[in-house]
């Protein structure tokens, strides 16, 4: 790690982006706030940090010439769209429906989307080569040592005891596997575009039926809701750059792990 060098840059701080960007032929561009409770404001919690920090962090990569810039985005920016056919999958082509969003209070795919669709508009105008990559709910083990949003949805599932939970679809990737396919998005030249990036889909109830299986001792939701099931998505593009993903049941096993490490599920 001798050529580690560490910068502080505040993505709402165009100058500050400026400075750390400075020499570098790559950015990936992976911060973005995610609600872990209800959205008060949210200008000020997700739309400015996303679009606007975005729009500076693409802007301080013109300046600096950089060669590649990889954004990661969400599926949250490609599945909310009501007018999709239920029977058709998912590809690179959909987007999330800003105003369904909008209507809905989903503020936090309204943001991802407002957040990609800038980042392809500028990058159209500036002849600027950005990828993006748009990752589902993300499993695996932590390296902070707080819990994020992703992974309270597996916790809630293992140690809340709710009464009732939605039997919503998940769609679930783990972090390693989005970090390769971060790296695909900026190693091969042939990238380009958009690239969906989700490795299993399963329902609420199959989820915690396998986990009960791995772990019977944990205090699992007494009843599940029934709710509507979602368009499939295709991750065919990425695969085609090589992507490949671990095991549901080993990203289960590695996230579970890393949790009762943490104490989290005491």
């Amino acid at each position: 790690m001798e050529n580690l060098h560490l910068f502080k840059a505040d993505l709402l701080d165009y100058d500050s982006l400026c400075a750390s960007m400075a020499g570098c032929r790559g950015i990936l561009h992976v911060a973005s706030p995610v609600p872990s409770g209800a959205v008060i404001n949210p200008k000020v919690e997700l739309l400015e940090p996303a679009l606007t920090g975005t729009c500076n962090v693409l802007k301080a990569c013109t300046e600096a010439k950089v060669k590649r810039v990889v954004v990661v985005s969400s599926v949250s920016a490609v599945i909310w769209n009501p007018n999709w056919p239920k029977d058709q999958p998912m590809d690179e082509s959909c987007w999330s429906d800003k105003e369904y969003c909008r209507s809905s209070e989903n503020w936090y795919s309204f943001s991802k989307t407002e957040a990609e669709s800038a980042a392809w508009e500028y990058a159209k105008k500036n002849e600027l080569d950005v990828v993006t990559v748009c990752p589902s709910l993300i499993f695996g083990p932590l390296l902070q040592s707080t819990m994020n949003a992703s992974s309270s949805v597996l916790v809630k599932i293992l140690k809340d005891g709710v009464d009732e939970i939605d039997n919503n679809e998940r769609r679930i990737v783990d972090v390693r596997d989005v970090a390769e396919a971060v790296l695909l998005a900026y190693e091969k030249p042939e990238a380009e575009g958009r690239y969906l990036c989700s490795a299993y889909t399963v329902n609420t109830q199959e989820l915690i039926e396998k986990l009960k299986t791995m772990y019977p001792d944990y205090s699992y939701p007494k009843k599940i809701a029934e709710v509507k099931e979602l368009p499939q998505i295709s991750c065919e593009k990425l695969q085609k750059l090589g992507w490949k993903c671990i095991t549901l049941e080993e990203s289960l096993a590695d996230s579970v792990k890393c949790y009762q490490e943490m104490g989290i599920l005491d």
